[in-house]
Parts: structure tokens; C-alpha cells; sequence
């Protein structure tokens, strides 16, 4: 996994986590779901990216 974009799913995680942690603080729930979609959002791509690492691993041997 190129280390950019792991930084970049991890962020965008963590974005979701406030963005959730600030909605149920404030009784929001539209910026709650918003940042449990964000979180979503980061363990697809990485597990897209761990798909690809994958992917070069079997085809370099």
C-alpha cells in the first residue's frame, strides 16, 4: 500500500470519528451519519488497497 494514500484513508477515519463524535455530542444526527460514512468510506479504500498489494505479491512470484 503506498504510504500516501494509507495516510489518506487513515485521516479521512479519523475525519469520520470527529465529525460522528461532534454530532452525537451535539444531538446532530445528519453529521453523525455523515462521519460514519466518512469512516466507511476510509476502511473501503484501504481494504482496496490491501486487494492490490495483494494482487502485486502473487504476480511477482
Amino acid at each position: 500500500m503506498a504510504m500516501d494514500d494509507k495516510i489518506d484513508n487513515k485521516a479521512e477515519e479519523l475525519k469520520g470519528k470527529a465529525k460522528e463524535g461532534v454530532g452525537r455530542a451535539t444531538d446532530d444526527e445528519e453529521l453523525q451519519a455523515e462521519g460514519k460514512g466518512d469512516q466507511a468510506s476510509g476502511h473501503v479504500k484501504q481494504a482496496g488497497e490491501k486487494v492490490k498489494d495483494a494482487a502485486k505479491d502473487v504476480f511477482k512470484k
